[in-house]
């Protein structure tokens, strides 16, 4: 009878629970970042065209963009559930605020998308109703998701940064410069939407973008490494850090 070599026996690697938690972190954390990309385009024929409401153009773009914000705002809860537990570990004050800024930027996004549906059920009106009524009512709408957007979308992924980052770069379950990216672009990130609120430029302008991107790049690169390596180590257990 054969006998198989011990270092010739196939070995699977062993998926820890930390394993399988940072790996749906991950993958929850991509999908953020890919569903909130597209939309930009999608919603150009709402946030462009005024005469969008009295039936102009396709809603089929708008319809795309508001299942993927639905998707967006699932995903954003999602990561809160999932890396609670681990960021409790490390500091129960940051944890709750990484939950806490996680559940409003998903609240609000679901009610950006309520107000886009709601020029999109107006265009059934557009036969019978006042034309210039529809459109200042859709106008209105479009205004409150931006407002929406600027507080979700953008603000509150700061807050999540500087609160999930700290927690990251305190613990080490990641490498350094992965949070160091978030905790370094948060403040650019909220002096910025500050700047956006009190009118000095645009939500489009290219300071707004650039402002953006630091988070943008924590949240992606904080994604991948999860979803390709998982955490570095196992986290410190004992009682949280306030």
């Amino acid at each position: 009878m054969s006998r198989t070599h011990p270092l010739l026996t196939p070995t699977r690697p062993r998926s820890t629970p930390m394993r399988r938690t940072a790996f749906i972190a991950g993958a929850l954390y991509l999908i953020t970042f890919l569903t909130s990309v597209p939309t930009l385009a999608l919603y150009r024929p709402v946030q462009d065209h005024a005469d969008f409401v009295l039936g102009a153009g396709s809603a089929a773009g708008v319809l795309a963009g508001a299942s993927l914000e639905v998707l967006l705002a699932v995903s954003c809860v999602g990561t809160a559930a999932v890396l609670f537990p681990v960021a409790r570990r490390q500091s129960e004050t940051a944890a709750l605020g990484f939950l806490a800024s996680r559940l409003v930027e998903g609240g609000l996004v679901l009610v950006g998308v309520a107000s886009l549906l709601s020029i999109i059920s107006l265009r059934t009106d557009a036969g019978t109703a006042d034309p210039a009524s529809l459109v200042t009512a859709s106008q209105v709408l479009v205004a409150l998701y931006n407002r929406v957007f600027l507080l979700s979308q953008s603000l509150m992924p700061a807050f999540s940064a500087l609160c999930l980052g700290w927690v990251m770069y305190r613990s080490g379950l990641v490498p350094r410069p992965i949070p160091l990216l978030g905790l370094l672009g948060a403040p650019l990130l909220l002096a910025s939407d500050a700047a956006i609120l009190w009118g000095t430029y645009g939500p489009q302008s290219p300071l707004a973008v650039l402002a953006a991107l630091p988070v943008a790049l924590w949240e992606l690169a904080f994604g991948v490494w999860l979803l390709a390596r998982g955490f570095t180590q196992a986290p410190r257990i004992g009682a949280p850090a306030a």
